[in-house]
């Protein structure tokens, strides 16, 4: 354990632990669309903004990418927190106006937000889908295509292998803005436009699972298919 200072309250943090985490914890009003506590921070949306003193100056940090350190000192709460925050909350409103994830909270944080629009699901690059198929799943049938030399992106976006996905739904879990759509149908599982047969459970025989999802499991750990064909509820 290390002891660090948040908002002038000594505090106790884990060592490893990112500072919204702690902060989290100690119930304070930190926002974010990026974050999600299964998988690693990638500090997209740059709405979790809070001040670290380093050198005897105040920074402005993404506290879900700030590991705490012995005798940290941070502030949650500032004039240059909510202005920070406030900045990014309207760049993300101005790019994706009418994603209902993103009016909520830039209204919650200052920005001016009309109240005519048509609500999208757009995707807001916030890399939550790519983290939680690469990391949680370890199936990585999903990557963030940036722009760069010797690329042909015009803009970045969230690339898909049809080879790879399991069809678990896990993208469509963690989406914060309803982009990744999943859909049940007659036995199929549809997502990313991809259709899934799904198993049937053996004792209730309710369709519980895409066939290709316990196949992958099975790869992994060595169990057969067969006695993978069994829902939770029926074990």
């Amino acid at each position: 354990m290390v002891e660090i200072t948040i908002d002038g309250k000594k505090v106790q943090a884990r060592e490893g632990e990112s500072v919204l985490e702690v902060s989290r914890r100690l119930k304070k009003d930190i926002p974010s669309l990026c974050y999600h506590e299964e998988v690693s921070p990638f500090g997209a949306c740059r709405l979790c903004m809070v001040e670290v003193k380093e050198g005897g100056k105040w920074q402005l940090v993404t506290s879900c990418q700030q590991v705490v350190e012995k005798g940290m000192e941070v502030r949650t709460d500032s004039d240059a927190i909510r202005e920070g925050r406030r900045l990014a909350a309207e760049l993300l409103y101005y790019k994706y106006p009418n994603v209902p994830a993103v009016r909520e909270i830039a209204q919650k944080l200052g920005v001016a937000v009309k109240d005519e629009a048509i609500e999208a699901n757009e995707c807001i690059l916030c890399g939550l889908c790519v983290r939680a198929c690469r990391e949680v799943v370890g199936a990585e049938a999903l990557t963030f295509m940036d722009r760069g030399l010797g690329r042909e992106n015009a803009e970045p976006e969230i690339g898909f292998n049809p080879d790879k996905c399991i069809g678990c739904g896990s993208c469509a879990y963690i989406c914060p803005t309803g982009f990744v759509q999943m859909e049940a149908v007659d036995g199929k599982r549809i997502i990313w436009d991809k259709v899934f047969h799904m198993a049937k459970c053996k004792i209730c025989n309710r369709y519980f699972a895409p066939i290709e999802q316990l196949e992958f499991i099975s790869r992994k750990t060595g169990v057969p298919v067969e006695r993978l064909m069994v829902c939770t509820s029926c074990r």
